[in-house]
């Protein structure tokens, strides 16, 4: 009897567990809403079930929503979600941010100049169609959803999901539950002119919230009993609250919505609405208050998520799978312009080898970086045990672009930057590139190159500089005997020329070769007449190799730098009747690292020397003077006025403190010492005390048209002091 009644007891038990766990248990759906930045409030509200201990079985969600949804989807927690959004650089999620050290050296010099970049198009200027491409995010979620990259059925992924995005050519709401789910997530979250359309399975699609921003019906299909909805969406704004782009573009969105979401909340069982009015769209910065905004608003229902909660419920964390990919194959789609070859050298990898994401996210940011490509995405395919990478690549139609940019210095002056660049002028890899400086003194660059990536490459410079200024007597030539004469004031005219060959070694360094064709017209005008300095034509061979890994060109916080070259001068047109071969050999090395939160040290060294005969006092090296683009032997140096001092060899240091006070706002203090003199290497002059010092301190703003600052320096050696000022990229 009493077996019996044991029998009975646990046979109903297990009746009763099996009928609440698989017939009583209702399904729960979980609905994300778009709303960008405010999104991340769906990061809270997950917080929040997971306490309640609600199991999700379907989700369903459309941009910001999308991209919560899907990294929950693929198993992560809430936690864990949180983590990852504080890891994010907010300032490169809506900008085209490639890494400083996925460009090339060309790259880098074009990307320094220009403040405003238009595409121009039979002899009009057009509009950009969106502020990003979105790589930066792109490769985010590439990274973090590794664990599921083969997974292309989205209802395999640990939570059955979809996403929703709009069909930008009809109009069409756009279920994604199939696919590469990183570009289901980007297409889901491409809102418009934020981020550029996305192709998908033949469709161009953007943000989902342009046609369902509430996928209740979606999830509803999906099979789901209890709908749990997330409502990150505002109410329509007043006037007076319609201030910015990012508020009238929310609102725009929101008009189309408004009335069919009155009747999704109504079939929505438990409806949460974070109270975040006062965040827009692209309040990124503000992701931490708006989590917990999520979380207040799933407290207030905390009773009612709890009768669909378990106690011994919990979301397991997802175990991230090592940070490596063997590859099998690079697939690329069949380019007009473009070689396989040349994509696999700017990805810097090839079949058969095994590398970690960062080094596929750098060669994908080196192919961001040429600009040759209007969209960049790729996927995964299990290839046993290895992964065959699929490349597409859209081709940039545009060709031809506009570009600007403005400059104060006390050596240039004033000047107004204007720049014409084309793509594929003659051949499949090149760019052809004219800068006019329109100022103060008249200027201008003209490049063409032929890039072949980690082959050789070909390029042709041509480039005119002038100025009128009162330099050191030592350039002059002139026999000035007089003591007190310390300085001549000069017109300065160099035209030069250049064809050279140059590569990437070991994948790092820039090694080159070239001839240069130099034109100098140098003379003053005194009261009595015109002297004529220098008028000749010098014919040069050169040589060179650079690397470069600073974050920044300006305020950089990491990274270092390293440059030698040697030109030897060979023949000359010899106006002054003085020339004889000689040969100039640079050194320059230095390196920045960030010692505390906000605090930069930036250390530099530099030297040069000439060798064989004398050689023309204009190319000696030249120091003085700060904020200018430096050319020929021109260098810059705190306490001196510009172009001051002046001999054929020279040795020089200098460290930067720069402190970050607020963001993208700087103070810094400065010191630099320097021996310069002729044939100074000759003697153990260069190692003594320097004779040359100048201190200088400075506040500086990063801005878009480039650095804004202010110096003000000191030479404990003259006794003199200089206040500099400069606006925007150096050119």
């Amino acid at each position: 009897m009493k077996k019996l009644t044991l029998f009975v007891f646990l046979f109903f038990s297990f009746l009763s567990s099996f009928s609440q766990d698989s017939i009583k248990r209702p399904k729960i759906g979980l609905v994300l809403s778009g709303g960008g930045a405010k999104g991340f409030a769906h990061i809270g509200v997950l917080k929040v079930l997971e306490q309640a201990g609600v199991k999700i079985d379907y989700i369903g969600g459309t941009s910001m929503g999308a991209v919560v949804g899907g990294l929950y989807a693929s198993g992560y927690s809430a936690t864990q979600i949180d983590s990852i959004f504080r890891t994010i650089n907010l300032d490169e999620l809506l900008k085209n941010f490639t890494p400083r050290a996925s460009k090339n050296f060309y790259e880098k010099r074009n990307d320094e100049l220009y403040s405003l970049v238009l595409p121009f198009n039979k002899f009009s200027i057009d509009i950009p169609e969106a502020l990003s491409k979105g790589m930066y995010n792109y490769n985010l979620l590439s990274s973090i959803t590794r664990s599921v990259r083969h997974i292309t059925e989205f209802d395999k992924l640990k939570i059955p999901f979809l996403c929703i995005a709009t069909n930008i050519e009809t109009g069409e709401k756009v279920a994604l539950k199939k696919g590469n789910l990183v570009l289901a997530m980007a297409a889901s979250s491409a809102f418009p002119s934020l981020y550029s359309p996305v192709e998908m399975d033949g469709m161009l699609l953007v943000d989902g919230g342009v046609s369902d921003n509430y996928p209740i019906e979606e999830v509803r299909k999906m099979g789901a009993d209890i709908i749990i909805g997330v409502d990150v969406q505002n109410d329509l704004m007043k006037r007076d609250e319609l201030k910015n782009a990012s508020k009238i573009l929310s609102q725009i969105t929101t008009l189309q919505s408004i009335e069919k979401m009155k009747r999704e909340i109504a079939d929505t069982d438990i409806y949460i609405k974070p109270d975040i009015k006062n965040y827009g769209i692209i309040s990124f910065d503000k992701g931490l208050e708006i989590i917990e905004k999520g979380e207040e608003a799933s407290f207030a229902v905390f009773e009612q998520l709890k009768k669909y909660g378990k106690k011994d419920y919990k979301q397991n964390n997802l175990k991230i799978t090592v940070d490596s990919l063997q590859v099998n194959n690079i697939i690329i789609n069949k380019l007009k312009n473009y070689t396989p070859s040349y994509i696999k050298g700017k990805l810097g990898f090839k079949s058969g080898e095994k590398i970690s994401y960062n080094q596929l996210k750098a060669g994908i940011d080196n192919l961001n970086a040429t600009q040759n490509f209007s969209a960049i995405n790729y996927s995964f395919e299990d290839a046993n045990l290895k992964d065959d990478i699929k490349l597409t690549l859209v081709e940039n139609p545009t060709k031809t672009f506009l570009k600007f940019g403005v400059h104060y210095d006390g050596l240039f002056k004033s000047g107004v930057l204007v720049n014409l660049t084309q793509k594929k002028t003659i051949f499949k890899n090149d760019i052809a590139s004219l800068d006019v400086v329109l100022g103060d003194n008249l200027r201008y660059n003209l490049d063409y190159y032929i890039d072949n990536g980690f082959y050789w490459s070909f390029g042709f410079k041509s480039q005119y500089n002038q100025l009128n200024r009162n330099v050191a007597k030592e350039l002059s030539g002139q026999h000035l005997d007089s003591p007190t004469i310390k300085t001549i004031n000069t017109d300065f005219s160099d035209l030069t020329n250049q064809a050279y060959l140059q590569t990437i070694f070991a994948q790092k360094f820039l090694i080159g070769a070239g001839v240069e064709l130099k034109f100098l017209d140098i003379k003053s005008e005194t009261p009595d007449s015109s002297i004529i300095i220098d008028n000749s034509t010098y014919a040069s061979v050169f040589g060179y190799m650079k690397y470069d890994s600073f974050d920044k060109k300006y305020f950089s916080t990491k990274g270092w730098s390293f440059s030698t070259d040697i030109q030897s001068y060979l023949v000359s047109s010899n106006y002054t009747n003085t020339f004889k071969p000689f040969s100039i050999v640079k050194i320059d090395f230095g390196t920045a690292t960030t010692v505390l939160k906000k605090t930069t040290i930036k250390f530099q060294a530099d030297a040069g020397f000439s060798f064989g005969n004398k050689s023309v006092p204009f190319f000696n090296f030249v120091l003085g003077g700060y904020g200018y683009n430096t050319i020929n032997n021109f260098k810059q140096f705190y306490g001196y006025d510009f172009l001051s001092i002046a001999a054929n060899s020279y040795v020089k240091t200098s460290i930067t403190i720069d402190y970050e006070i607020m963001k993208k706002n700087h103070v810094n203090l400065s010191a630099n010492f320097a021996n310069l003199q002729d044939n100074l290497f000759q003697s153990i002059d260069w190692i003594s005390i320097p004779k040359h010092t100048g201190y200088a301190i400075g506040y500086g703003l990063e801005t878009l048209i480039g650095p804004v600052e202010i110096k003000h320096s000191w030479s404990p050696e003259t006794g003199k002091r200089y206040t500099w000022f400069g606006v925007g990229f150096w050119f």
